[in-house]
């Protein structure tokens, strides 16, 4: 569980701390984790990755992107936690889990690990699901041995984009938005990264970058439409949204079919920017 949301949020209603996971754990979004590799979602780290080093890689949910973490420094070995006890279990079981890695459940405010266990730690979209993402990466960076690294990968919901303009995107990306600030989380947390960086002592020692998420190119246009659509409507998002007063269901449904509308389009295009930081300890 994450610590509670400050006063505030959406109104004068909170949720409690997006413990729930603003996505949810449903086919959505486990096919959208199937996606990650280290190249489309690690690209910043990948040059620094060798055989040998001890990694951690926080937020792991499935573990497709963890698996070829490990497979890049193997016999190195790689260790993912993720706070769902589900995905913990979905990805130990795997039958293709490489022998240099395992899987274990972990709050990141309260991880067992000692000091400097790590020569990497890899946290690809975890902050703007914490309440305290200064803190998370206070946590994070004293686990990493001296010479060591800490890479951070975020989206940032206000700087995604698309064409041709549809108001479906608009009212996706106010929802997504509004319920995660009702958690007291920020899923416009790319441009915040520098800024969580330096309230956490740690802004010198970052090498800032950026890459982006294309549809197409990443994922096809109506399959990335379509998982989007699919995690709008799944119960989960609608209870947050009803709880908070954001939205209801008919009104998240009608965006949903908006999506897939706008995906039929045959110059249909998105793209969802990230800021990256390799912090050097």
């Amino acid at each position: 569980m994450l610590t509670p949301a400050p006063a505030g949020g959406v109104g004068t209603t909170t949720i409690d701390a997006m413990s729930e996971y603003i996505h949810g754990h449903g086919p959505a979004a486990a096919r959208a984790h199937a996606l990650r590799n280290a190249v489309n979602s690690a690209g910043h780290l990948v040059g620094l990755l060798e055989p040998g080093l001890r990694v951690l890689d926080l937020g792991s949910a499935s573990g497709a992107l963890t698996k070829d973490l490990a497979a890049r420094v193997a016999p190195g070995e790689v260790l993912g936690v993720d706070v769902s006890p589900d995905a913990v279990r979905q990805a130990q079981d795997d039958p293709d889990r490489p022998a240099n890695l395992n899987y274990e459940t972990g709050d990141v405010y309260s991880l067992r690990f000692a000091d400097q266990s790590f020569d990497v730690v890899h946290v690809h979209q975890v902050l703007h699901h914490l309440t305290d993402p200064v803190a998370a990466i206070m946590a994070l960076a004293r686990l990493v041995r001296p010479g060591g690294y800490l890479a951070l990968r975020e989206g940032d919901y206000g700087s995604v984009f698309w064409y041709p303009e549809a108001a479906a995107w608009r009212s996706w990306q106010e929802t997504y938005q509004l319920v995660a600030r009702g958690g007291g989380t920020e899923v416009d947390a790319g441009r915040r990264l520098v800024h969580w960086l330096n309230e956490a002592g740690l802004a010198d020692k970052a090498s800032i970058s950026g890459s982006v998420w294309t549809f197409p190119g990443y994922e096809p246009v109506r399959d990335m439409a379509a998982s989007w659509a699919d995690r709008l409507t799944e119960r989960h998002f609608v209870g947050l949204a009803e709880e908070l007063g954001v939205s209801d269901e008919t009104s998240l449904v009608r965006t949903a079919a908006g999506l897939i509308e706008w995906a039929n389009r045959p110059d249909a295009f998105l793209a969802m920017p990230h800021i990256e930081a390799i912090v050097r300890l």
